[in-house]
């Protein structure tokens, strides 16, 4: 059983088994990332009645996000890997979002600042990225998915909405263990240096 977390975005955290979603909340909220997550936490555990004892691995979102918020997922993950001794592996958000649209596809995510992330794929496999740039420098391939493409309608006018799924952070790892993958680490991709350092009056 997988326990899949993603804080780059909204705060989501899914149950899967034998990658069925067993059970699953998410909600959108740009603050009070650690409250939610724990309730959540609490709530898909409760509802699929299970503990820390049924679960095989965790899986985390590494973004790239801001700082605040990305850093609540993975500390929470690699606290429950620790206390429940269970491996804690980590994907990056935005193949979770490919994956889940398949095809040639342009995932964005804001970043903030006037910026944004964003990666290309084909077929759930990335191409280019994850990189931070400016909305007008992202080179599209395909369509164009996620919900920072929708803050800036003059560079991408036919975006889709969308937020990283951790059911498919799930699914992604599980498939990449299977072709043979073993390297997943858990480390954050900010791209840039936290929010807390940057360029003053940006």
């Amino acid at each position: 059983m997988i326990l899949a977390i993603d804080t780059s975005a909204a705060v989501a955290v899914a149950l899967l088994r034998d990658n069925d979603v067993v059970a699953e909340r998410a909600e959108f909220a740009p603050r009070g990332h650690a409250e939610l997550l724990s309730g959540f936490l609490d709530s898909v555990m409760a509802d699929a009645g299970v503990t820390g004892a049924d679960i095989t691995d965790i899986v985390v979102g590494t973004g790239p996000a801001p700082f605040t918020g990305l850093r609540v997922g993975l500390v929470s993950a690699r606290t429950l890997g620790f206390a429940w001794d269970v491996p804690v592996h980590g994907v990056c958000s935005l193949d979770a979002l490919a994956a889940f649209h398949g095809g040639e596809v342009t995932v964005v995510a804001d970043a903030r600042r006037k910026e944004v992330y964003s990666a290309t794929y084909r077929d759930g496999e990335r191409l280019s990225g994850p990189q931070v740039s400016a909305p007008g420098d992202v080179d599209v391939l395909g369509d164009v998915v996620g919900r920072g493409a929708l803050l800036y309608p003059e560079a991408f006018p036919h975006a889709q909405a969308g937020d990283p799924d951790p059911a498919w952070l799930g699914r992604v790892y599980a498939a990449r263990r299977k072709a043979g993958v073993t390297d997943f680490p858990v480390e954050p991709m900010y791209l840039r240096r936290p929010d807390v350092h940057g360029v003053p009056g940006a």
